[in-house]
């Protein structure tokens, strides 16, 4: 079928998805990256097993790599009417952020040509109500709160892509792009509202997810440390805010891993789930510098699993990745 009709077929379905429920105590949460429409989709069945509470995608969610809206659209609907994905999403409630494949370009930043209409078409395929704000918002950045006083968890989508300021090609050396000193990635707007999102918050858990990774410096991709000013604005802005229990999430690598991160100003720790590679992963890699990492990377294959347990006074998060099987690969416990 050519590219450009791969969602005819789709048009007049209504199905919108499980609609979101915001006032549930969440105990289990799904998430992944890196997945591309055409490749191998069998992972969902092992992920649908899981029963989680909800999905949180983590961008790259497909590969549009394109500037004609028509054909990005029907990249969507093909992953979106997949027969494995779309089992999953009639049971699984689903929010989500992009990364720069799904954004349109990539490595993509804020001259791309097409975000507003990008923005509209993720909006599409994440099912979120015509008449939500960020409908109407230069942006795509969200926030969700769910559960009951007490057991709260809020997620916080971070728009890593819409205003981020360039960067400029590296010629020498394994980094491939030059640290943007005084580069912003949010854009003035979005940290304004990410500030009133985590001032006063009376969740208990704060989930922050962003497409490229927040706390690894080292390795030579895409990631936060690539603006040092924004990373710091971003750290600078949990301790000013004490939030509870702040968590990383991101995707991107095309790898898995936990980091940690201490900062003298907060009284607990930041971690980061990097989960990546739910069609396609970085098979051939042969590791990298993390000063952060604890345990191991994961190359092959996975989708991330967070458990919640509210038994105690203070909530306990269990990280898990898992592989092709639903076998755990690697996980983590933190309070």
């Amino acid at each position: 079928m050519p590219e450009s009709s791969q969602g005819e077929e789709h048009e007049n379905l209504l199905f919108t998805g499980q609609s979101l429920p915001l006032g549930n105590v969440i105990t289990t949460i799904a998430l992944g990256s890196c997945n591309r429409q055409d490749l191998d989709q069998k992972i969902w069945r092992e992920i649908d097993d899981e029963g989680a509470d909800l999905w949180i995608w983590l961008g790259d969610n497909i590969y549009g790599d394109t500037e004609n809206m028509e054909v990005l659209k029907n990249k969507y609907l093909k992953q979106k009417f997949h027969p494995t994905y779309q089992s999953f999403r009639k049971k699984t409630p689903i929010i989500g952020i992009w990364d720069d494949h799904d954004y349109g370009v990539n490595d993509g930043d804020k001259n791309y040509a097409m975000k507003v209409e990008s923005q509209a078409l993720m909006l599409d395929f994440l099912d979120v109500p015509k008449d939500a704000p960020v409908r109407t918002q230069v942006g795509g950045y969200q926030s969700y709160s769910f559960g009951t006083e007490g057991k709260k968890v809020k997620i916080l989508l971070l728009d890593a892509r819409y205003f981020r300021d360039e960067l400029e090609r590296n010629t020498t050396g394994y980094q491939r792009y030059k640290p943007n000193a005084e580069g912003d990635i949010l854009g003035e707007a979005q940290w304004t509202w990410l500030e009133q999102e985590l001032t006063n918050s009376d969740a208990q858990i704060h989930f922050i997810a962003s497409g490229i990774q927040m706390i690894p410096e080292e390795h030579g991709f895409e990631k936060w440390a690539n603006f040092p000013k924004a990373r710091a604005r971003l750290l600078d802005l949990l301790a000013t805010t004490q939030v509870a229990f702040p968590v990383c999430l991101s995707g991107d690598r095309h790898i898995s891993e936990f980091s940690r991160l201490e900062l003298p100003t907060l009284s607990s720790p930041v971690y980061e789930f990097t989960s990546s590679g739910l069609t396609h992963s970085y098979d051939s890699f042969s590791g990298e510098p993390n000063q952060h990492r604890l345990g191991e990377v994961v190359f092959q294959r996975n989708y991330g699993v967070i458990k919640v347990d509210w038994g105690t006074d203070t909530p306990t998060l269990t990280f898990q990745i898992k592989g092709l099987s639903g076998e755990l690969l690697q996980e983590l416990a933190l309070n």
